[in-house]
């Protein structure tokens, strides 16, 4: 087996190297070469020694055997001795004989011929009998006669070599022959249907719109509904109906059946959607209300997969890079968190236990969600600071505080929870932070202990909506008096948080709000309350992506600035289900109530989003004697003018008071008068 040669790309001037080793190959490159060019081997020293030496006129062996022979049979015997001319393959093997024994000259030169053999009749004609295949006549023409000749072979004759393939380079193999067979009858199909297919095409576009009809979703009966609630069908069959219901919904005026609303087919879809992601109908039906519908399916569906593992690179004590390089060469498959963080990782995959190799014990990383360094990166803290961290159970955003502000300044970590503080102090050991203070206080009556922080952060208790896929059990154990608790137990913290601040700070004034919540009572209702009722302002949270907060949900209207507020979900972000806010204190003045139920001064906000106390009416000044409280508190902050127009106006109340007739009829300046004679 040899290559196979093409002369009319390149033209061979004498066989490779690969070629000198094969057998034959001499007579196979034959056939290219030039009638010119001499196809003697190039001989080593020693060969051309031992060529010189056969050169010398003496007798080969040969000889002296034909002489033998001669001189022992003698003329009676020369009729015996003469044969019959040999020929063919006996011929072919005594002429090598021959060469091995006389050596290799221009006169014997035919005696290199590779052996050859005539090849069945019956393969021949099913090489050459291919339907339109004429490859095999066109390469044996270009085989001139002179190639034919200087290989001694005929026409009908082919050369074989020692592995029993043919050596003519112009044949083909079985394999090949089939392909080149295959590529033609592909072509002329090709050709042949490429002009009937636009008739194809346009003959199956009826059909498809038929088969479109037919596979259009039909929405079931009211008492097929009600049977499914009792007897729940297969899962997969209420997967495939949520998405066709889903399919319908997203282009409701085209696909809808007649007669059929639209409310109609979201029960169906709450009720499915229940079912199949094991949820209780209160809470999905506040996602139906938050996401759009194709959003909720993607959303319900990340809910049941884990949230990558992520660790937070302790600065402290060590870097990223060589944490990551440390715990490589631990058997650990990590990443980046992302351009975000420059100290998180994420961990896919790993042959040790993440919370147990030395690094972890001796305080090189901290296990956090990646959705925890967002509240602290917005914080910003600075060296030498006072801050406040009023929830800080189990203490991983205090310890990225402390390493943000590199061991420098005071940390205050406080918590209700003094069970949940043992873990705050064991990791506040570990990772070696030395500017922490542990508390045990509730934080709604913190302002009343302690004071004048430069920067808070408040990350509320909540009902754990955007953590669903770490504690499933909120599926179905939250309503929503939950809700509307954990709400107001927020807005409470959430203004003792504000008094906390220090308005004045140089660097500072600054507060975060943060819960693992996505529902709108417990985010945006409860920031727009702090807002109205503080001296507080919405400022950018310094982070590049999330979702912008809701201004306006259902009935309800919000502050614009509540766009600031940033949202992340774990559909869209990887990461738990999470809101940020960062207030401004511009001011430490608490405005005081005028009425009990939502009755702060009046505010009007400006261009810089600012509130601008608006003078009381006659009726809450006279609510507000009712009250007893003091006239120069609340007309505080008020300018001249309307300082003139609030005292007059509690004047005229007070004269009112003093002529209104007491229980028994009489007047209370009567009442005086009496009292006074009497004594």
């Amino acid at each position: 087996m040899g290559r196979k040669l093409d002369p009319t790309r390149k033209e061979k001037r004498g066989p490779g190297r690969k070629s000198r080793k094969q057998k034959g190959a001499e007579a196979e490159l034959a056939k290219f070469l030039p009638a010119d060019v001499q196809t003697s081997k190039r001989l080593s020293s020693h060969a051309r020694k031992r060529a010189a030496k056969r050169c010398q006129e003496l007798p080969t062996p040969v000889d002296r055997k034909n002489a033998d022979l001669q001189e022992h049979s003698g003329p009676q015997d020369e009729k015996a001795f003469q044969q019959k001319p040999v020929t063919g393959r006996k011929a072919h093997e005594m002429q090598h004989q021959e060469a091995n024994t006389l050596g290799f000259s221009d006169e014997n030169a035919e005696w290199l011929t590779v052996a050859k053999r005539k090849r069945p009749q019956s393969e021949e004609s099913e090489e050459e009998g291919g339907p339109g295949l004429g490859y095999r006549g066109e390469e044996e023409a270009m085989v001139s006669d002179d190639e034919h000749l200087s290989l001694g072979s005929s026409d009908a004759e082919e050369m074989v070599d020692d592995y029993g393939t043919s050596s003519n380079s112009q044949t083909e193999l079985p394999i090949e022959k089939a392909a080149r067979k295959l590529k033609l009858l592909q072509e002329k199909k090709g050709r042949q249907g490429s002009s009937s297919r636009d008739n194809e095409d346009d003959a199956l576009a009826p059909d498809l719109a038929l088969n479109m009809d037919v596979e259009a979703f039909v929405l079931p009966s009211s008492q097929a509904i009600q049977e499914m609630t009792h007897h729940p069908s297969d899962l997969h069959v209420i997967h495939q109906r949520i998405q066709d219901n889903v399919e319908v919904l997203q282009n409701f005026a085209a696909r809808r059946e007649a007669e059929r609303t639209r409310q109609e087919y979201l029960t169906l879809l709450r009720k499915d959607l229940a079912v199949y992601f094991s949820y209780g109908d209160y809470l999905i039906e506040k996602l139906m209300e938050l996401f759009p519908v194709s959003e909720l399916v993607d959303f319900l569906e990340a809910n049941e997969v884990q949230r990558p593992v992520t660790i937070r690179t302790n600065t402290l004590k060590t870097r990223r890079r060589d944490l990551a390089q440390v715990l490589i060469n631990r058997g650990v498959n990590l990443d980046p968190l992302g351009k975000w963080s420059k100290t998180g990782l994420v961990i896919y995959d790993s042959s040790v236990p993440i919370g147990a190799t030395p690094e972890y014990l001796a305080g090189h990383y901290m296990l956090q969600g990646a959705s925890s360094l967002l509240p602290v990166m917005a914080l910003a803290p600075q060296e030498n600071e006072k801050i406040l961290d009023m929830c800080c159970a189990p203490g991983g955003k205090t310890s990225y505080i402390a390493q943000l502000m590199k061991n420098t300044g005071m940390i205050l970590a406080n918590d209700a929870n003094a069970e949940r503080l043992k873990s705050v102090v064991g990791n506040l050991h570990r990772l070696g932070v030395t500017n922490a203070v542990v508390s045990n206080y509730d934080g709604r009556q913190f302002p009343k202990v302690l004071g004048g922080f430069d920067r808070v952060l408040l990350d509320a208790p909540c009902s754990g909506t955007g953590v669903i896929s770490k504690d499933p059990m909120v599926k179905t154990n939250k309503m929503e008096v939950d809700l509307l608790r954990c709400a107001h137990l927020q807005k409470e913290l959430l203004l003792g948080a504000i008094d906390s601040v220090d308005a004045d700070s140089e660097t500072g004034g600054y507060l975060v709000y943060c819960t693992c919540s996505i529902t709108v009572e417990e985010n945006e209702w409860v920031t727009d309350y702090a807002l109205k009722k503080r001296n507080v302002k919405l400022v950018p949270t310094g982070l590049d992506f999330g979702s912008e907060g809701f201004t306006r949900f259902r009935e309800r209207r919000f502050h614009p600035s509540l766009k600031l507020a940033r949202r992340f979900y774990p559909h869209t972000h990887n990461m738990d289900g999470f809101y940020v806010a960062k207030f401004k204190k511009f001011s430490n003045m608490i405005p005081k109530l005028v009425k009990e139920v939502d009755s702060t001064v009046v505010t009007e906000q400006t261009s810089l989003d600012m509130p601008v106390p608006v003078a009381p009416t006659a009726k809450q000044v006279k609510n507000s004697s009712d009250q007893g409280l003091n006239v120069n508190e609340q007309l505080n902050g008020l300018s001249s003018a309307q300082r003139q127009t609030g005292l007059k106006l509690k004047q005229k109340s007070v004269q009112q008071r003093l002529h209104s007739k007491s229980a028994r009829g009489k007047t209370k300046t009567h009442m005086l008068k009496k009292f006074k004679k009497g004594k």
